[in-house]
């Protein structure tokens, strides 16, 4: 078993919910990454939902920063439709509700495949000429120890932030994989769309970003083989900014966007 699947296993125990256990290894600043934990929720539905296994749409607000250790998800099927379903979902732990997430699922072989689009996809050098994550400086692995779980090789102008030079171009883009080698799946992609470092760090803005809301859309099943992630900002206000991710699979095509606000970062404990 892949580490992914393994580490975002959930177990049902009647009534809707569902047990999980959450990893430390996909901890970064002061809580556990919220990609990791969408993902959680979205194996949830998925299991739950055999006949529309795939998110299409998942809206979660993060209400307080989750710990390593036990937790389940409560799951409420709000309409059971004939090509979609809409599920109301909480992730809880000792009684205390860390995110509320609303989600539309469905079956992505079963809607067609008419795509008509304007978005370009991201240049990225040859991934043997991109930067690997490997990289990063020892102090960023240390309080980020999910970065072990991808294989991530960044473009090599959106990495000066590494080096104390950071672009200032509000972008950061990377080729991304698994660790492992485990490919792509759609409810893999929830996580995809918060596994880069926050683009305040092209910024010049180091440090743990606690997201307050994340919407994510998926768009295709991703075809098997490196993804291509770009995250980028145009406005920081209120000591919040927000971050738009498109993910492109091997094929070229766009298979999950997302938008998320977050809170300006805050410095990591060493």
């Amino acid at each position: 078993m892949h580490e992914y699947d393994a580490q975002t296993a959930v177990t049902p125990t009647g009534d809707g919910v569902y047990a999980a256990d959450l990893s430390d290894g996909w901890h970064v600043g002061g809580g556990i990454n919220g990609g990791y934990l969408l993902a959680i929720i979205g194996r949830a539905i998925s299991t739950h939902l055999p006949a529309k296994p795939h998110p299409l749409a998942v809206s979660a607000y993060y209400l307080s920063a989750s710990t390593a250790g036990p937790a389940e998800v409560a799951l409420d099927v709000r309409r059971d439709g004939g090509t979609v379903s809409t599920v109301a979902a909480d992730l809880r732990q000792v009684d205390q509700a860390r995110i509320t997430a609303l989600a539309t699922y469905g079956d992505l072989g079963r809607l067609g495949d008419d795509v008509r689009t304007t978005a370009e996809e991201p240049h990225l050098p040859p991934v043997e000429e991109c930067v690997p994550s490997s990289m990063a400086p020892e102090e960023v692995r240390r309080v980020a120890p999910l970065m072990q779980r991808f294989d991530m090789r960044f473009h090599p102008d959106h990495i000066g932030w590494a080096v104390g030079e950071p672009g200032r171009t509000g972008a950061i883009s990377a080729w991304f994989r698994f660790a492992d080698g485990r490919e792509p799946d759609p409810v893999s992609l929830l996580l995809a769309v918060d596994a880069l470092p926050p683009v305040t760090f092209d910024l010049g803005m180091p440090g743990w970003a606690p997201t307050l809301e994340l919407t994510a859309h998926v768009r295709a099943v991703p075809a098997p083989g490196w993804l291509k992630v770009r995250h980028a900002t145009r406005n920081m206000a209120g000591g919040m900014f927000e971050e738009d991710c498109e993910v492109w699979d091997s094929t070229g095509r766009l298979v999950a966007q997302s938008r998320q606000l977050a809170r300006q970062p805050r410095p990591t404990a060493g």
